[in-house]
């Protein structure tokens, strides 16, 4: 069993940065994909980046490629989701999530745990 709790969003303008924390229970986090997800109220929740249990892999989606960086602390039982030049449509809940997997999910059928979300706004 594995909980989850993210942290670091907020309201921030176009072209500017946030970090997001997702904080991990649980002896054998370094055997979890970790991934973060989006989702707007009236869509469906979108695949934003996954990271493999070392760390060495990461995925990510189009829209995000080049401004975010999905990183991990196994140590501290962290991820953390660097999201620079922010646009108004990245505005959304992200949640992190975990999967026991050696091969990363890119889908959110994929995943097993859940945190709760954290709000991130950027206006324009």
């Amino acid at each position: 069993q594995v909980q989850l709790l993210e942290s670091g969003g907020g309201l921030v303008q176009a072209g500017g940065s946030l970090r997001l924390f997702c904080a991990a229970s649980g002896r054998t986090f370094y055997s979890y994909a970790m991934c973060w997800f989006r989702q707007v109220v009236g869509k469906e929740r979108e695949f934003v980046a996954a990271i493999g249990w070392s760390g060495g892999s990461t995925y990510y989606a189009d829209s995000v490629k080049g401004r975010f960086t999905i990183s991990r602390d196994n140590a501290k039982n962290t991820v953390s989701l660097q999201m620079n030049s922010l646009k108004p449509e990245d505005t959304a809940v992200y949640y992190c999530a975990a999967k026991y997997t050696i091969v990363v999910p890119t889908t959110k059928g994929g995943y097993d745990y859940w945190g709760q979300g954290t709000h991130v706004t950027v206006c324009s």
